[in-house]
């Protein structure tokens, strides 16, 4: 059996690690299983893809398509004339998908046109959001995956809705919680804990990215001035994402900079790190909510809508919204010693990846 996986940008790394040595385990048990790595080159950054390889153990591609930079029309493209090419040539049994980025949806579509089958790791999750990219990313490859392993029932629940059949859907947990459980043991102290003095359970993580946070400079402002107004003195670390990097300056002019330290984008092992022994982390990524879930630290999402619900109904994270004025509302109930108590899902136990390899052994058996 031959195995395609396709990554495109940071989060993917931290889904197909597992995977890989879920694969590696099955054939030492003597499978017939192999697997080919695909990096789309959709993102690229020192910090934010190579130390994934060098981290996590994970081997470098066995081919990188190249396909960074442009607009989205133009990525899209790039990756899937790119894909369509190394199918062309050599063809696997199927193509493993992970997370909502655009090659997530670029390399389905390629292989499905080319007669392969795609399962898709993380499917079904919605947020409900036509406005993220990444949400038409997941219904566009949804409805062309034959397979689909989910992370939650709500998941399944979305699928089902839209007409996909019970016996296509394995729920299996969270790989990349896999990931996680494997190496807390192993996070890296950066040199910003010892440079400020940071104490434990003291300060607050911080990542902002999203368009509705970042992309208008006098609502970034309010957002910053309103976090630093709530947050009791604790220090914040701001690992500064590339996107939200093009209004910082503009926007640091008119801010108190006493307690907002800017980093550059941290490696997985040393971000986690700081995550594991912060107090509070405010973001608006949906990843590092399931993260914070299972460290069991308290967690802030600056958005409106989460295509992970399970880490509010069940895990750590809480919904302020896009609003700035709700921030400073959720802050001082935090100060107040209102802080949201959570539970791990069902299945984020660290053995999604070998559910997955078997379920692939027995569906091409």
């Amino acid at each position: 059996m031959k195995v395609d996986l396709i990554a495109g940008a940071r989060p993917n790394f931290m889904k197909i690690a597992p995977i890989i040595d879920a694969i590696h385990s099955a054939k030492n048990k003597g499978k017939i299983i192999d697997y080919r790595l695909v990096h789309t080159g959709q993102h690229y950054d020192k910090n934010m893809s190579e130390s994934f390889f060098e981290q996590l153990g994970i081997p470098h591609p066995h081919v990188n398509l190249g396909a960074g930079g442009g607009t989205q029309a133009e990525q899209t493209a790039s990756i899937m004339v790119g894909y369509e090419k190394l199918l062309n040539v050599n063809k696997p049994d199927i193509c493993i998908v992970v997370g909502d980025v655009t090659s997530t949806m670029a390399c389905s579509i390629v292989a499905q046109k080319a007669g392969v089958k795609v399962a898709h790791i993380e499917g079904g999750i919605r947020s409900g959001d036509w406005t993220m990219p990444e949400e038409i990313n997941r219904i566009v490859t949804d409805s062309i995956t034959n397979f689909f392993f989910t992370t939650s029932h709500i998941a399944n629940d979305n699928l089902k809705r839209s007409g996909i059949e019970d016996r296509n859907i394995f729920w299996v947990g969270n790989t990349m919680i896999d990931t996680l459980l494997k190496y807390q043991e192993h996070f890296i102290k950066p040199k910003i804990f010892d440079e400020i003095k940071l104490t434990h359970g003291q300060y607050v993580v911080m990542t902002l990215h999203r368009p509705a946070n970042v992309d208008e400079e006098s609502k970034f402002r309010t957002i910053l001035n309103n976090i630093l107004l709530g947050v009791n003195n604790w220090p914040i670390i701001f690992p500064v994402h590339p996107r939200t990097s093009k209004l910082i300056s503009q926007v640091m002019s008119n801010i108190n900079t006493n307690l907002l330290h800017l980093v550059e984008p941290l490696s997985y092992l040393e971000f986690n790190y700081l995550v594991k022994h912060s107090g509070l982390v405010i973001t608006d990524s949906g990843g590092i909510t399931e993260e914070t879930t299972v460290m069991g630290i308290p967690c802030m999402t600056l958005r409106d809508n989460t295509e992970r619900p399970e880490t509010v109904t069940i895990g750590t994270n809480q919904l302020v919204g896009t609003n700035p004025e709700n921030i400073l509302t959720c802050l001082n109930e935090f100060k107040s010693g209102k802080r949201k108590q959570g539970a791990i899902p069902e299945k984020w136990d660290g053995k999604s990846s070998e559910r997955i390899v078997e379920i692939l052994l027995n569906l091409f058996d």
